[in-house]
């Protein structure tokens, strides 16, 4: 499977110019079944990263855009009385689907927010004491603008628990942003953009990461790593039992993304700070990546 794998990657490539680390991140969510949060500022390439990915593994993509209006039955579906039936019948939301990008995710409230809880964890959506399972793959990508705080609901600690990876494109360097121009003016757009591997196939490349040996000295590594957070008198609210399994998974997708069939210390040291430091509440301000960071050059390597 690796050849798909480098098509799908090469197929990103196409759309998203100069983010390779990302593509490979966001990638690493996918392949681990968990789901990725993009903190960035407007226009650097968010949504078109999601539709891209959902174009490329011809997924069903939908896209829903966050609002302070916006309820939960718009999100997850909801029951509709038919005259003609009789009965009433469920409209699916934009929650059944493939590729699912939830828009500024922090400018729903808190109520919209917690429709998502049960289908990024259990992949099933209960509406009226009714469980409906949605497709697979299922993956979320949710984003956010790290500055602007007008009109916003913070994302409480359950919900940021459930995205296995948080990351940020960044601005694109002047070569990258002049590549970008080039491929505009020559006519390159998204539209052009072809699948290159089916929906069962990322079912197989899962499946198979799940399968990449970590063996158990590395799993104390990730255990140490995750107990620190637990016990640092800088961090408030420690990594949850999740984000342990989400680190371990992680380092597994990260391997067979590089070909290997077993996880190495480097993987789960690349890895720390997309998967711990959205689980973590700092004290007094303090950066949880940097926290991050001080936690990776204490605790010893296996």
């Amino acid at each position: 499977m690796r050849d798909r794998i480098e098509q799908l990657t090469q197929n990103l490539s196409q759309t998203i110019v100069g983010k390779s680390e990302a593509i490979r991140l966001v990638l690493v969510a996918l392949l681990s079944g968990g789901h990725a949060l993009l903190e960035d500022v407007p226009g650097v390439g968010k949504t078109l990263l999601a539709k891209s990915l959902a174009k490329s593994i011809d997924g069903r993509f939908q896209r829903v855009q966050c609002t302070p209006d916006l309820l939960p039955s718009d999100v997850t579906g909801t029951n509709i009385w038919n005259p003609r039936s009789g009965e009433f019948e469920f409209m699916a939301g934009p929650v059944f689907a493939n590729i699912l990008l939830m828009d500024e995710i922090n400018r729903a409230t808190p109520r919209t927010q917690s429709a998502l809880l049960e289908v990024m964890e259990e992949k099933q959506v209960t509406v009226d004491g009714v469980s409906r399972s949605v497709p697979q793959p299922f993956f979320v990508i949710a984003t956010q603008n790290p500055i602007e705080y007008q009109g916003t609901f913070p994302l409480p600690e359950a919900q940021m628990d459930r995205f296995a990876l948080s990351l940020s494109l960044g601005y694109p360097t002047e070569r990258e942003e002049l590549q970008m121009l080039h491929r505009l003016q020559d006519g390159h757009t998204f539209q052009e953009l072809q699948s290159c591997i089916s929906l069962a196939e990322v079912q197989e490349l899962q499946r198979l990461s799940g399968l990449v040996k970590v063996e158990t000295s590395i799993q104390q590594y990730i255990l140490n790593l995750v107990r620190a957070t637990r016990e640092d008198e800088e961090i408030t609210l420690g990594v949850s039992p999740r984000g342990t399994v989400a680190l371990q998974k992680g380092a597994q997708a990260l391997a067979f993304l590089d070909g290997r069939d077993y996880a190495i210390p480097d993987d789960v040291k690349e890895l720390a700070p997309c998967v711990l430091a959205h689980r973590m509440i700092p004290t007094g301000g303090r950066r949880a990546r940097g926290i991050v960071d001080r936690l990776l050059r204490s605790v010893a390597i296996p």
